[in-house]
C-alpha cells in the first residue's frame, strides 16, 4: 500500500519553489520536549554531589526547587521563540532570523563538532556508572569498562 505524497503527513512541504517541513506539534508533543529539557541526564548524576555538599535533605530540596524553576525560565524562553519564530531548526532557524547566516551556520557547525558529541559523551559515560556499579560494590569500577561500555552504547 503506497501513499501518494499528499496523503503522507511526514513529507516535507513545498512551497514557492523552496522545501519546508511540516508544522506540526501537538500538546503532548511540546510538553515532551520541554520536560526533556528541564530534565537532563544531571538528575541521575546531580542529588548525590548536592547531598554530600549542603548536609542537609531539606536545604537540598530547596536547591533542587531553585534549580527547576531556573529550568524553567529557559524553558519558557524557547517556548516564546517557538511562537514568536515559527520555523523549523530550532537554536539553527532563531539564531539566523535574529542575526543572519553566518552566525546561525557557525553555531550549528560547532554544535555538531563539538556540543552534540560532547553531551552524547557525557551521557554515555554516566549511563555506562550506572550499569557497571552493581558489579563492583565495594571497590572503584575499572576506568577502561567504564569506557567500554561507553562507547559501545554510543
Amino acid at each position: 500500500d503506497v501513499q501518494s505524497p499528499a496523503e503522507n503527513k511526514l513529507l516535507p512541504e513545498i512551497d514557492d519553489g523552496k522545501v519546508k517541513m511540516k508544522k506540526h506539534m501537538g500538546l503532548l508533543e511540546g510538553v515532551a520536549i520541554i520536560l526533556g529539557i528541564i530534565f537532563g541526564s544531571g538528575i541521575f548524576i546531580s542529588p548525590k554531589g548536592i547531598i554530600q555538599e549542603v548536609d542537609s535533605i531539606g536545604f537540598s530540596l530547596v536547591v533542587w526547587v531553585l534549580c527547576g524553576l531556573l529550568s524553567m525560565i529557559g524553558a519558557l524562553c524557547y517556548a516564546e521563540l517557538g511562537t514568536s519564530i515559527p520555523k523549523s531548526g530550532g537554536d539553527y532557524a532563531y539564531i539566523n532570523e535574529a542575526f543572519g547566516p553566518l552566525p546561525s551556520f557557525l553555531y550549528l557547525w560547532a554544535a555538531n563538532i563539538i556540543f552534540v558529541p560532547t553531551t552524547n559523551a557525557i551521557m554515555g559515560l554516566t549511563f555506562a556508572k550506572y550499569v557497571i556499579q552493581p558489579f563492583f560494590p565495594q571497590c572503584d569500577m575499572p576506568d577502561i569498562g567504564v569506557r567500554l561500555v561507553a562507547a559501545a552504547v554510543i
